[in-house]
């Protein structure tokens, strides 16, 4: 076959490379001495290398990475982001999806040698223990997590987060985590646009313990949205919570940077993320947040979010003031007041019964399993 043609030559002309055997006829992955060769074109049964093999050289890659993705109700967009995971300038070794529900998954998704699947239910998924699931069955250097909803941008997401690794804090502090800049759709409001820009800034930043008084709760700030993570340095600072409606990699943040790590956000690093949510989607989801940060005093105390929550939305007005989209200022108080609403009761949920929580809560499954 082709495929065998185009692994026959490399091993003859590049012994010292290891192949791949997991690559698609119109394609060939040569690994060796830290070098990554690929799309080497051929045709007619003879490989065309553009007159030399190092043209085609990409990315010099020494460690391996992981994808994990958790899946619930995959559908076209999961597909889309598959295509361009595959489309890296930085080859991966395994994309580990964890879908929940069997009968919702398209076995179609699992189109190339390095996709593969594993299947929960939904009682069993659990923000922190379905992340930690997907490293225990990682053996790479890097773990990158994913939602099925996060598009990458272009070819060099998993490179430029790779980087971030090189890096160190002020004091030397390596980066255990780092996370990507997301970007609103273009369907997306113009509130969410500028949240998405406000949370997400085109700057990139290395961030310590030693950002406390400065950044406040956002020192802790980092998404699984995309987020990369060392995987040694995860199973040392103790992983996810095993049970955690929300708030799991700032969380995992707290403690990695308690134990001398940093967290990097790299803006070059990015997806397309974004969603309108209604305000009562809003109030849910904060409500889960306020509850996690209730259950997690020991990382939030003392560290106010309300004040950053303020900030944000006069910045929002402003912006649209100036933009001239004062009309949207109503919907970004009513939507504020929603989220401000439910992140307060989250944090009083000890306070309530069983019955009201389970109409506040975006998860009910969570607090259905504590029940077990």
């Amino acid at each position: 076959t082709k495929s065998s043609i185009l692994k026959e030559a490399l091993r003859a002309d590049y012994p010292d490379y290891r192949i791949n055997d997991a690559f698609p006829a119109d394609e060939a992955v040569a690994l060796g001495a830290g070098i990554h060769a690929r799309f080497l074109k051929y045709k007619d049964n003879k490989i065309n290398i553009f007159d030399n093999l190092i043209t085609s050289i990409g990315v010099v890659q020494d460690d391996m990475v992981d994808v994990v993705i958790p899946l619930y109700r995959p559908d076209a967009k999961t597909g889309i982001l598959l295509r361009r995971l595959l489309k890296q300038d930085y080859e991966i070794n395994r994309i580990i999806l964890i879908n929940t529900e069997k009968e919702y998954f398209n076995e179609e998704l699992l189109f190339n040698p390095v996709i593969e699947v594993h299947h929960i239910t939904k009682p069993e998924f659990d923000h922190g223990a379905t992340r930690h699931m997907g490293m225990e069955l990682s053996d790479a250097d890097y773990v990158l997590f994913l939602t099925m909803d996060a598009i990458p941008a272009d070819t060099h997401l998993i490179s430029s987060l790779v980087k971030c690794f090189e890096h160190r804090g002020s004091k030397g502090e390596p980066v255990a985590v780092a996370y990507g800049r997301q970007l609103a759709s273009k369907k997306a409001s113009f509130e969410e646009k500028y949240t998405r820009n406000y949370n997400y800034p085109p700057q990139g930043r290395i961030k310590t313990i030693d950002d406390i008084k400065e950044l406040g709760i956002k020192t802790y700030f980092c998404s699984d949205v995309c987020a990369m993570y060392d995987r040694a340095a995860y199973f040392s600072n103790g992983g996810f919570p095993e049970k955690i409606i929300f708030n799991e990699d700032m969380v995992y943040a707290s403690k990695a940077m308690k134990n001398g790590y940093a967290v990097e956000y790299c803006a070059k690093a990015r997806v397309y993320h974004s969603h309108n949510y209604s305000f009562r989607e809003q109030f849910r989801r904060n409500f889960d947040m306020g509850v996690s940060q209730k259950d997690y005093e020991e990382v939030f105390s003392g560290i106010k979010s309300e004040s950053e929550g303020i900030k944000m939305v006069v910045s929002a007005a402003e912006y649209m003031m100036d933009n001239g989209h004062w009309y949207d200022i109503p919907h970004l108080f009513i939507n504020s007041a929603a989220k401000y609403t439910g992140y307060r009761l989250g944090k009083m949920y000890k306070h309530l019964g069983k019955k009201i929580i389970l109409k506040l809560t975006s998860n009910k499954e969570y607090w259905e399993s504590l029940e077990e």
